[in-house]
């Protein structure tokens, strides 16, 4: 029986030119099976070994780092971030090739139970068999390599569905991986849609997930009820506070680049900024300048800022939040208007008279919009902060870093960037977890990227003399009497 087919779309022409295979739930039960049996194999091998696998991997990886920038390039429309996701994922891999052994070092140990000293104890890691990864399409190499890699490293198997929006990266992947035949024997990569992701799920020991709260939901409701646990990835709201004594130039350059950098299509992009009063008019001009250098890159030589929106149907969402808030009384200084040129480009834009009842101050954009709003007093800043179902990431900007912190601290959300913006775009060796609706599980940056896909095995071994029946007896002893 012949495949279904999936169309896939070039953001740049808007033109379908690329088709996918829609793998079957049979085909996902016999990989699933195949991974099963390779596992055994591959945890044996121990975290030396696996490491020794995973920077051959690396080199292979590099080996096809020209055709997998070009794969993404054509994905994303990202000519320059391309050739850099491309690279980082090398890097990627050896970080883990290298910090895994210790890590699980760190985790093992024997002694003797503090409650019970003739009981010695050794413990043995056990990792979940078979991960199923669902990874999305804005950043579509490293999005799957990020918890892949850490579950490869932990011993288990994987079963990765990258998102069908963006997958031409795959066939140089594979290239790659079928270099490395221990590794292909357990990193096993499927194509297809919503579908294809539920008949993973219903045959994985967990499951990650990146993607919207909507879809997330559905996932961690499906491994609930196959009594799986299930690590989310999910939107984001990300504020910054903007304090009177901030360096104006420098705020506005950290938040340009994350708000407007991959076309605010990440989930660590700054969608909400709120500036004290008495620099607001100043600090508005100074993203006007940096916004209004800003190009797209449709023009005719395709040299520019500003890359397409890759997803096609994220425009209706965009351009319903910013309707929206003009309708409510804010005011557009820059953009606000969708270009279509074959693909569909955003321009920078700059909102401002903006406020909490705007859908743009609430739901998740995912696009390049920069809304504004003053505050006159640092706890009505923190208060609307807070005031998001998302509690991804913040940033905070002042010149003195006590104050920073002393705000850093009460903001609702797993990380905080002072001074900077969307660092944990960039920092993956620092832990932190997502609130609220942003996500769920261990976190998938530092040691815990690894050690969330692992089960602690206790051997307890009675030194002694087991304690007698009678210590548990409610029989009154004649002593007692």
């Amino acid at each position: 029986m012949t495949a279904s087919m999936l169309p896939v779309r070039n953001p740049r022409t808007g033109e379908i030119d690329y088709h996918i295979p829609e793998t079957s739930e049979q085909d996902v039960a016999a990989l699933s099976q195949m991974l099963r049996q390779a596992q055994t194999d591959w945890f044996a091998l121990g975290a030396e070994g696996r490491a020794v696998c995973l920077n051959r991997f690396a080199d292979a990886v590099a080996s096809e780092l020209v055709p997998l920038a070009e794969a993404l390039d054509l994905d994303t429309g990202r000519t320059t971030f391309a050739k850099f996701e491309a690279a980082k994922s090398i890097e990627l891999i050896r970080m883990w090739a290298q910090k895994s052994g210790p890590i699980l070092e760190a985790m093992s140990g024997s002694g003797a139970s503090e409650q019970v000293p003739s009981v010695h104890f050794e413990h043995r890691l056990i990792p979940y068999q078979m991960v199923a990864v669902i990874s999305p399409w804005n950043v579509p190499l490293l999005l799957a390599m990020i918890d892949s890699l850490a579950a490869l490293s932990a011993g288990c198997a994987v079963l990765l569905k990258p998102s069908e929006v963006t997958p031409r990266f795959i066939e140089p992947l594979q290239r790659a991986l079928n270099q490395v035949p221990e590794l292909a024997a357990v990193l096993r990569i499927v194509t297809g849609g919503p579908e294809t992701g539920k008949a993973m799920i219903e045959r994985a020991d967990a499951v990650c997930f990146t993607g919207s709260v909507r879809t997330g939901r559905q996932v961690s409701q499906q491994a609930a009820a196959c009594f799986i646990p299930a690590f989310l990835e999910l939107g984001g709201k990300d504020p910054a506070i903007v304090l009177p004594d901030a360096d104006i130039s420098l705020a506005a350059r950290a938040i340009v680049r994350s708000a407007i950098g991959m076309t605010g299509q990440a989930c660590q992009s700054l969608e909400r900024i709120y500036c004290h009063e008495s620099i607001a008019e100043a600090f508005t001009q100074e993203l006007m300048n940096q916004l209004g250098a800003l190009t797209l890159t449709c023009s005719e030589d395709g040299t520019g800022d500003i890359a397409p929106l890759i997803f096609a149907k994220q425009l209706e969402t965009i351009q319903a939040q910013v309707d929206d808030a003009l309708s409510k009384g804010a005011t557009c200084l820059l953009g606000g208007a969708a270009v279509e040129a074959g693909g569909i480009w955003y321009p920078p834009t700059l909102l401002k008279d903006v406020n909490h009842d705007m859908l743009i101050m609430q739901e998740e954009t995912f696009g390049p919009v920069i809304p504004v709003v003053t505050f006159d007093d640092i706890e009505q800043a923190i208060a609307l902060a807070n005031d998001s179902t998302f509690g991804l990431s913040a940033a905070v900007f002042s010149g003195e870093r006590s104050a920073a912190l002393a705000v850093a601290e009460r903001l609702q959300v797993g990380a905080v960037s002072v001074n900077d913006a969307s660092l944990t775009g960039v920092v993956n060796d620092v832990e932190k977890n997502s609130f609220r609706f942003s996500g769920m599980g261990g976190s998938r940056m530092g040691p815990a990227g690894l050690t969330r896909f692992l089960r602690k095995r206790a051997l307890l071994i009675q030194t002694g003399e087991p304690m007698p029946v009678q210590l548990f007896s409610d029989t009154l002893q004649e002593s007692e009497a």
